[in-house]
């Protein structure tokens, strides 16, 4: 659950998501929630995005996995920052995805090693690539320089080959 741009999706909001997503799944759901940018809300931007009350308040209301925006997405959010939120969310079980959720997947390829390797440094457990690229996907280079940057091209190209049915 999160906010898409101009949407005005609050924090508040999402807890109340969560809350009711969880009593409908059980526990037998996987939620994921949280925020890749400010969805337009004037008073959650840059480094108010996210902070260790809300990333409590998702877990507690539910989530399992926490998304935020990955170091240098958005601005204000550092990898010190984010590397202290995401310990947070892991000391209280869950989960971390951090996200390129503000067109920067668009970027050049080196923009998108170091957003990866910040992301990997400040212990992401999932990593997440926009679709704002050619015709609603990241562009492949930039999904390449991800996985090579944090994996090396071995990982990289054994996942690109192995088949999903064995």
């Amino acid at each position: 659950m999160t906010g898409n741009p101009k949407t005005g999706v609050t924090n508040d909001e999402i807890v109340k998501a969560i809350e009711t997503a969880r009593s409908v799944f059980g526990e037998n759901g996987l939620i994921m929630a949280g925020k890749m940018h400010a969805a337009g809300v004037a008073n959650e931007t840059g480094s108010s995005i996210i902070s260790e009350e809300v990333v409590a308040r998702f877990i507690h209301a539910g989530a399992d996995v926490v998304l935020m925006p990955a170091p240098g997405t958005v601005p204000g959010v550092t990898l010190d920052k984010t590397e202290q939120l995401v310990r947070v969310a892991h000391e209280h079980g869950a989960l971390v995805m951090l996200t390129i959720g503000t067109s920067q997947e668009g970027a050049d390829e080196s923009t998108i090693r170091q957003i990866a390797l910040a992301s990997k440094m400040a212990g992401a457990d999932i990593h997440h690539i926009g679709d704002a690229g050619y015709h609603g996907i990241a562009v492949p280079e930039n999904i390449m320089a991800y996985s090579i940057a944090i994996r090396g091209r071995r990982h990289t190209y054994i996942r690109m080959a192995r088949s999903p049915l064995r």
